[in-house]
């Protein structure tokens, strides 16, 4: 019984994370780019408005905190001329990829996820890096760790130079949201953080 308690606890503090998540991204960015974070779905997809006068969906699973994060981690960096197609124009392929594509993804994805971190840390929530694909290769050598070290680079490199345009004000904004200090020296990213 108390385990299911604390299941139920911790589906709800989701929930109303997540929900001040898409508070936070209607604040910075619902009216000045039309565009608006919702939960609640199986995948998660970027549609850009069919019409002018629409608005932008950016689209994660479920109410998970993580997927949110992520998803306006890749919004704030895909810029203005990817943000009128589907999924930023970016192609997907799932679980399964050899190294090949794994390498093509990888190239891809190490500063969303090095934003991704920031975002974390801004509402006090644990990163955890993604390879995205378990049941495939894992690219040439030791592709995980080289994977990981490309985000902690690119983490370092923010902190020093300062976030991207869009994920320095919605990074801020999550800080004044989560009551967290928005002090980016003051920051830490290392491997071995991601081993915690």
């Amino acid at each position: 019984m108390g385990a299911i308690a604390s299941s139920s606890s911790e589906l709800v503090a989701s929930a109303s994370c997540a929900s001040r998540l898409e508070a936070v991204f209607m604040r910075c960015f619902t009216h000045s780019d039309c565009t608006r974070l919702a939960g609640g779905f199986d995948e998660p997809l970027y549609k850009p408005a069919g019409c002018e006068g629409e608005i932008h969906v950016l689209q994660y699973r479920e109410d998970f905190v993580a997927s949110a994060l992520h998803e306006v981690a890749h919004w704030c960096i895909a810029g203005p001329a990817r943000r009128l197609q589907t999924d930023f124009g970016y192609w997907y392929i799932p679980d399964g990829r050899n190294p090949g594509q794994q390498r093509a993804f990888e190239a891809v994805e190490y500063k969303p996820q090095a934003l991704e971190w920031f975002f974390s840390k801004a509402c006090a929530q644990q990163f955890h890096i993604s390879i995205d694909n378990l049941h495939g290769s894992m690219g040439d050598g030791d592709s995980d760790s080289d994977f990981e070290r490309l985000v902690v680079a690119q983490a370092q490199k923010w902190q020093c130079e300062g976030l991207p345009v869009d994920g320095g004000k919605f990074f801020r904004a999550l800080c004044r949201e989560f009551s967290v200090a928005d002090d980016l020296a003051g920051l830490h990213f290392s491997s071995s953080e991601l081993h915690q």
